[in-house]
């Protein structure tokens, strides 16, 4: 009969776990790569095609970074005084960006030069986007409170709404409407425009209504793709509006302790990422709007964007730090954007031609009944090091094989289970010298209350006193392990008996309540 392999007993995590699945995947991105600019980064926006490049705007310049290197590929310094907003359009080739004189320019991306020029605001210019819909067309928001929608080709507004009061830092068009307009503006509201109509078609305050000495200013406005929910921050406060409801406040939400300067979607659209001044990003899943992880930063944030592949956050700072945390996708992730080349090889076998059938199989890389046998034979699983010594009857070496740091306590207590049954557990701790000791000691010591092993540790530790009594005395190490596990059981004998009592009590409360 052939030796069976050890099989490893999977054990579920406790109900209680620091990290959701969540959090886990957010906790992906790591390793923040950190890029010193010279002023406070007041915009970062990745490409929506690929290779998603992605424009820092600070101080006077709009650079292009490459998101596999984060190396500098095109530097934009035409500008007369700070830059805003650059922004790159979808097919990638074209970049916009206004600045604090009024200046709005259309760049291309690779030669950079000036295409466009779009001259009508007074002030500075703080909000510059293509339409996604429409790519030649482009929003503005600035500073003398008017709000601009551009045809770029003709260089001429085709709207302009006058409705906010004082400046205007944040604003959208929609991405399911390319006549919508989302605008969030210091004079406290959230208006919805319609460039077909040239009016503002709804109002949405953020104290008690218009004119109110309890506005707060709104720092930034984002639509949800579908085009019926809008999201706005003022102060520290998360709103939550109810486009369809004619803009009612489903959600107030207040979980920075400073004003919220950045709101992003990832892919999806089914989490959202706010960064604030008080240093932290907090990621929301918008079914609950609870947040599911938070991530800190070593400056007040201005701006955010995460990639449309899901692998760069970028966070721009108020000291003029670029963040650029990374994640490394799986490979399902990527096989997913690969295009189906099974498919292909199955539509090319459905053929059925009597002639160059043996020509479309090579070319499809259908492999042979030979080569099939090959690759069954490379992909053997090899034996374990424990297996190994286990099928040699080597009891105490397998022990010693699974007690090193990187085994995982499963794999340990499942080659102990196995000795057990074979009656080899006693073979296997005897003889033993304080060396050889000390690591089923701190094993013992580790689990020996931990609900997933704690039974089993409880038996093994009584084998161990049993068969180590006589010469405790005779090793210092040795004897303060003992000692320590001593305490350790006495202590969860001591919380077991607590957890009775308060069993005990509750029983009595319950029962006195049952009519």
């Amino acid at each position: 009969m052939d030796y069976q392999a050890i099989v490893v007993k999977s054990h579920r995590r406790p109900p209680n776990s620091r990290h959701t699945a969540e959090s886990r995947y957010w906790r992906q991105f790591k390793h923040p790569v950190f890029v010193k600019e010279y002023a406070p980064i007041t915009s970062v926006q990745f490409s929506p095609s690929k290779p998603h490049r992605y424009a820092v705007t600070a101080a006077t310049r709009v650079q292009i970074y490459a998101p596999r290197t984060q190396k500098l590929t095109k530097t934009i310094s035409r500008f007369k005084d700070v830059a805003r907003s650059g922004c790159i359009r979808e097919d990638g080739k074209l970049v916009v960006a206004g600045d604090d004189s009024g200046l709005i320019q259309v760049f291309d991306i690779n030669s950079r030069a000036v295409l466009r020029t779009l001259d009508s605001h007074k002030q500075p210019v703080h909000v510059t986007k293509f339409s996604s819909l429409s790519p030649t067309h482009v929003l503005s928001c600035s500073d003398d409170t008017s709000v601009i929608f551009w045809d770029v080709p003709s260089q001429t507004p085709i709207t302009t709404f006058t409705d906010h009061t004082d400046y205007v830092r944040s604003g959208q068009v929609s991405s399911s409407n390319p006549h919508l307009i989302l605008t969030g503006s210091y004079d406290g509201t959230v208006r919805l425009f319609d460039t077909r109509s040239g009016h503002c078609e709804m109002t949405m305050a953020t104290g008690r209504g218009q004119g109110h000495s309890d506005q707060v200013p709104v720092e930034q406005v984002l639509m949800f793709p579908s085009g019926t929910v809008a999201l706005s921050s003022s102060g520290p406060i998360l709103r939550v509006w109810d486009m369809v409801a004619g803009g009612r406040c489903t959600r107030a939400l207040s979980n920075h302790q400073k004003t919220v300067t950045a709101l992003a979607f990832n892919a999806k659209a089914n989490q959202l990422l706010t960064g604030s001044l008080d240093q932290m990003v907090k990621v929301y899943d918008v079914s609950t709007y609870k947040v599911v992880h938070t991530m800190r930063y070593p400056a007040p944030l201005l701006c955010l964007a995460i990639s449309p592949d899901e692998t760069h956050i970028l966070g721009g700072m108020s000291d003029g730090t670029l963040s650029v945390r990374r994640r490394d996708p799986k490979a399902s992730e990527t096989s997913q954007e690969e295009p189906d080349r099974h498919g292909v090889f199955a539509i090319f076998d459905d053929i059925n031609v009597s002639q160059g059938t043996l020509l479309q199989k090579r070319q499809a890389k259908v492999p042979s009944d030979h080569e099939e046998h090959r690759l069954e034979a490379q992909t053997s699983r090899k034996s374990k090091e424990y297996d190994k010594l286990l099928k040699n009857f080597r009891y105490s070496a397998a022990l010693d094989s699974v007690l090193r740091k990187n085994v995982p306590p499963t794999t340990t207590f499942s080659l102990i289970q196995e000795l057990i049954h074979r009656d080899g557990l006693r073979i296997a701790l005897a003889g033993r010298d304080d060396v050889l000791l000390e690591p089923i000691l701190r094993l013992l010591l580790k689990y020996v209350v931990d609900p997933r092993f704690g039974e089993l540790a409880a038996d093994i530790t009584g084998i161990v006193l049993d068969m180590y009594t006589p010469v405790i005395g005779q090793a210092p190490l040795v004897d303060a392990l003992f000692l320590r596990l001593r305490k350790k059981v006495a202590g969860e004998l001591r919380f077991q008996e607590e957890i009775i009592k308060t069993k005990g009590a509750l029983m009595m409360v319950l029962s006195s309540t049952i009519p």
